[in-house]
């Protein structure tokens, strides 16, 4: 089991920025995605951003160019900095620690519990 701590999130204000960063703890050594889904009130949990321990990055479509997933040297953590933020980004924000040895855009085996982005003016 991987414990998984998400921060960073908070208010910013339309086109301002954000870095989320996960912070995983006990098992990881063979953890092989780590990525960032976020769900709206109302809506279905959707990918953000996934980066393999292979080094392999994936976007969903609605943030390409505008985030940005970096997975840290230890492989433990991962950081999500995000850009020129809208309205729409405006959900909770889930880190996922996946071992399945491919990517699965749905994620997998462990969940933290999530950080509030709200952008808003």
């Amino acid at each position: 089991q991987v414990q998984l701590v998400e921060s960073g999130g908070g208010l910013v204000q339309p086109g301002g920025s954000l870095r989320l960063a996960c912070v995983a703890s006990g098992t990881i050594r063979h953890i092989y995605t780590l990525g960032w889904f976020r769900q709206a009130p109302g809506k279905s949990r959707e990918l953000v951003a996934a980066a393999t321990s292979g080094g392999e990055v994936y976007y969903g479509d609605s943030v390409k160019g505008r985030f940005t997933i970096t997975r840290g040297r230890g492989q433990d953590t991962v950081t999500l900095q995000m850009n020129n933020l809208k309205p729409e980004d405006s959900a909770v924000y889930y880190c996922n620690a996946d071992r399945y040895p491919e990517y699965r855009p749905t994620g997998g085996d462990d969940w933290g519990k999530g950080t509030l982005v709200t952008v808003s003016s």
